[in-house]
This record gives structure tokens, C-alpha cells and sequence, in this order.
């Protein structure tokens, strides 16, 4: 039995829950009937922060700024220089408050500080990779259509977008869109989930500081039937982009296609990490560790199905077990935490009971399995569950938590069977010295990412997205601006037309 954890208090426990208002038309606001959203901190059991909660009434105001803003004011008509210059201040400025950030998200998420640093690190080199791409976007121009005609591809700003975005990464995911977005000259209406508001308002705040024009990005606190379920339906958005549960992510698309809408969702996923015996075992294992238990697994990319070659899942495992034992579980204000506390109790409830179903069903739990006690917050053991078969839910299911499902095979065909006999298809990771075994892998699995001899590493040039039901479209990469525009043909007749309808 773990001996249980003793998590410290900190500064803001003895503080008065820190307040955040709208952001609505530049312009900081309550909600019209004073209601309020509390969110305590997962880690230690406090409230840590009050939002003004949002409901029909901020939301058509909202829209109403975002479209004007995008109608009539002069973020869309802008040099893309002016732009630009706009995306690298505000980078700039969350370079500066970049402690501040990270401890809002460690607090409301429960994830890592040392972690969450990481993260917003990424995201300021995102905004400024966005920046530039402001002003490489370009249409194309065709002059090969005959001596008398010549035709022009614009790209403009699609206009109003909705952006959704969940609990788990609240300053990352929110960063893999919005600047594209911005980039491209589009107006946004935000909707952070109602559990990690705070570092959105911030980034609020950050944005009018670095000259964006009032109206342009419109944040709400709320929950998604009162605030994202209309932001997907409202007439005056033209784009809607989601990340979140696969489950809300068909429910946002069947809503957006009675408008036709366009969307771009990134989803849920099941990713398997495939281990082959000559690999490099030693750093397979810290991989296969870091992939199940990153982000207490409440990751879309978790390396959640380890598929290792019978012939080493013995001695891989107990390398793979020594290792996340070590894993130190704890207060996510800790530099010295990897595993953080679990966004909620009824979460980690969810995730306790697919490895209760999972022995039912016949796994064995090879390590962890257990809910930590602690003096405050909520906390699970990083698990390994053997003995895992295709049909298992917790081999299908997006568990989202720290728990990894180990299934073995014998050819490289049956270890492709099991990476693809999932409705999911994000990512992937294969670990070999031959270059023929990687490149048969990566070829032949069908998801948006595979890792190869590594994992869970991502650039702001590379793109991101998933097969099958882990989303639509990709975010980031160089196309990324593109995204948020819709293109235009202008064709230009010269001279004297010729070539008469009638007579």
C-alpha cells in the first residue's frame, strides 16, 4: 500500500478565488444575471477561480462584436505585416507572464507546473510560426488561359469562427487555433471549457495589450449546452473549431451541418506504440511510460496500447513496470512531479472503472490500479493492465487516464491488425532498427501521426489531425492559415469579347 500523499497548500489557498470577467467587444463584462462558475482546484481541493458564467444573452452579444469587428473593422483588411507584428507582441507578451500562465493551468488542470511550463513555452512558438505565415499567405494567379484572359485565386478570411476548446491543454489547444485564425483575418468567439477558463481570459487580456482591435476575439466562460451548443448553431458563424470527446465532437457536426457550416475537429484517440524486438529497448520503455502516463493520461495522444512482439513482452514489461514506478505521483505545484492530480472525481471514477471492468473481462493489473490517498485533491496510480484482448473496451475506449493496456503479437501483420481495429486513428508510434519495419508501419497504420522511435513530440510546422473518428481537417503546419479561408476566382477579360451567345 502507497503511503499516502501529503500535498502542500499553497499561496492561493488562503486567497480570495481569483475573479475573471467576459470579454465581449473589448470590453471586460458580467454576466447579465450575475451567475458565476467556481472551479476548484483538482489538486488541492480549494476554489481557485470564479469566471462569470455566460449564457444566450452573452453569446448574441458576442457574435454580434465579432461579426462587426469582422464586417467593418480593420483587423481583415490590414496589412498582413500589421497582423503579424499584432501575433509576435502578444507572443512577446505571454513570454512575460509566462510563470503566471503556467501556474493557472497547473491549478485548474491539475497538471505538471514543470509540465505546464513546457506547454506554454510551445504555445509562444506557435503564435509567432503563425505570424509568419500571415504574411506568406498568398492565392495563386493564372495566365495560361489564353491571350485575352487571366485568372486570379484570392484567399480571404472565412469570418466568424467559433472556437471550442477542452480542459486538458487550456492554453495549448486554444494556441493551435486561434492565431491561424487571427493570421488569416477572421473574428473569433471563444469558448474555453468551464473547468480551465483562466489562462484563456489571460490570453484575453494579453491580446487587447498587444493592439488587437476591440471585438475580434470575444471569450465566454460557460458550459456547452447554454454557450457552445449556440455558437455552433448561430447563423452569423461561418467555421467552427472543436477539440474534444469524439461522442461531442458528432453531436458539434450533426448541429453545424444544418447551416453547412465548416468544421475542423480534432478528437479522441486510441494510439498504439508498436515495440519490436530490436528496437532500442531501454528508451522503448521510458517512451512507452511517458506515452500512458503524460498528462495523468488525459491526452488525445496518449500512448495508451502498448503492442510489443511476444518473444521480449516479458522482459520489456518488467522494464516498463520498474520505470513507471518510479513515476513520482503528486502536488502538480511540485517542479519534481511528472503525474498530477485528475481533473475531477467523477473522472477518475470513469477511469477506475474501465480497469475494474477490464479484470472482470480477464486483464491482469501489473501494476498500479489504485485511487492515492491524499490529504487533498484526486489521484491515480499509473496502471498496466496485461492479459488485454482486441474485443476489451479498455483496448477500444478512449479511457483517458493513467492507464495502459498492453497487447502482444508475433508478425508484423497481426501488430498492424491491432494498431488499425480501432474506431480511432490519431497517432501511433513504432520502435525498430530497420528502417524497412518502420517504413511498413508507418505506412500501412492508419492514423494522422505516427512516431517513429520516439514519441509524442510535435512542431508548429508539422500538421496535426486524425483518421476515422479522431477528427477532421489538421491544425497547425504551414497550411494552417488556409484553414481559416475560403478561396475566391476572379477572372479578367482583355480586349474585345469575342465568342457571342446570341447573333
Amino acid at each position: 500500500m502507497n503511503a499516502p500523499l501529503n500535498i502542500a497548500m499553497p499561496k492561493e489557498a488562503s486567497q480570495a478565488p481569483k475573479a475573471y470577467k467576459l470579454l465581449i467587444d473589448g470590453k471586460h463584462v458580467e454576466a447579465r444575471d450575475g451567475r458565476t462558475i467556481e472551479r476548484a482546484s483538482p489538486g488541492h481541493g480549494f476554489v481557485v477561480s470564479r469566471y462569470a458564467e455566460a449564457g444566450a444573452a452573452e453569446v448574441e452579444a458576442a457574435m454580434q462584436a465579432a461579426h462587426k469587428a469582422f464586417e467593418t473593422g480593420p483587423w481583415p483588411r490590414m496589412k498582413a505585416s500589421d497582423r503579424a507584428a499584432v501575433l509576435l507582441k502578444a507572443a512577446d507578451l505571454i513570454e512575460t507572464r509566462l510563470e503566471e500562465i503556467a501556474r493557472l493551468d497547473a491549478l485548474e488542470s491539475g497538471k505538471p507546473i514543470a509540465q505546464a511550463r513546457g506547454e506554454i513555452g510551445g504555445a509562444i512558438d506557435i503564435w509567432r510560426y503563425a505570424a509568419s505565415l500571415a504574411r506568406t499567405l498568398h492565392g495563386e494567379s493564372y495566365a495560361n488561359l489564353g491571350d485575352d484572359m487571366l485568372g486570379v485565386v484570392l484567399r480571404e478570411p472565412i469570418g466568424v469562427v467559433s472556437i471550442i476548446t477542452p480542459w486538458n491543454f487550456p492554453f495549448l489547444i486554444v494556441s493551435q487555433k486561434l492565431p491561424f485564425a487571427l493570421a488569416a483575418g477572421c473574428t473569433a468567439v471563444v469558448k474555453p471549457s468551464e473547468m480551465t477558463s483562466a489562462s484563456t481570459f489571460v490570453l484575453g487580456d494579453i491580446l487587447l495589450e498587444a493592439g488587437l482591435p476591440a471585438g475580434v476575439v470575444n471569450i465566454l466562460a460557460g458550459f456547452g449546452a447554454d454557450v457552445g451548443a449556440p455558437m455552433v448553431s448561430h447563423p452569423l458563424v461561418e467555421m467552427v473549431s472543436f477539440t474534444g470527446s469524439t461522442r461531442v465532437g458528432k453531436t458539434t457536426m450533426a448541429t453545424a451541418s444544418n447551416s453547412l457550416k465548416k468544421v475542423s475537429m480534432e478528437l479522441g484517440g486510441k494510439n498504439g506504440q508498436i515495440v519490436f524486438p530490436d528496437a532500442d529497448l531501454e528508451a522503448a520503455a521510458d517512451a512507452a511510460v511517458f506515452g500512458g502516463f503524460f498528462n495523468a493520461g488525459e491526452c488525445c495522444n496518449a500512448g495508451s496500447r502498448l503492442i510489443v512482439h511476444e518473444a521480449i513482452a516479458d522482459d520489456f514489461l518488467a522494464a516498463v513496470k520498474t520505470l513507471s514506478q518510479k513515476v513520482r505521483v503528486g502536488d502538480p505545484l511540485d517542479d519534481r512531479t511528472k503525474v498530477g492530480a485528475m481533473i475531477s472525481v467523477d473522472h477518475m471514477e470513469k477511469v477506475a472503472g474501465y480497469v475494474t471492468a477490464a479484470k472482470t473481462d480477464g486483464g491482469n493489473v501489473f501494476t498500479g490500479g489504485a485511487r492515492l490517498a491524499s490529504n487533498a485533491g484526486q489521484y491515480l496510480d499509473p496502471t498496466i493492465i496485461r492479459n488485454v484482448t482486441e474485443d476489451m473496451a479498455i483496448a477500444r475506449e478512449e479511457v483517458f487516464g493513467p492507464v495502459l493496456s498492453v497487447l502482444t503479437f508475433e508478425t508484423i501483420e497481426k501488430a498492424l491488425h491491432i494498431a488499425n481495429n480501432t474506431p480511432y486513428g490519431l497517432s501511433a508510434g513504432v520502435w525498430s532498427a530497420s528502417i524497412d519495419t518502420c517504413m511498413s508501419v508507418a505506412r500501412s497504420v492508419r492514423s494522422g501521426t505516427v512516431w517513429v522511435n520516439t514519441f509524442m513530440e510535435g512542431y508548429p510546422e508539422l500538421p496535426f489531425g486524425g483518421y476515422k473518428q479522431s477528427g477532421l481537417g489538421r491544425e497547425l503546419g504551414k497550411r494552417a492559415v488556409e484553414d481559416y479561408t475560403e478561396e475566391k476566382t476572379i477572372q479578367f477579360h482583355r480586349g474585345q469579347r469575342t465568342g457571342w451567345w446570341v447573333g
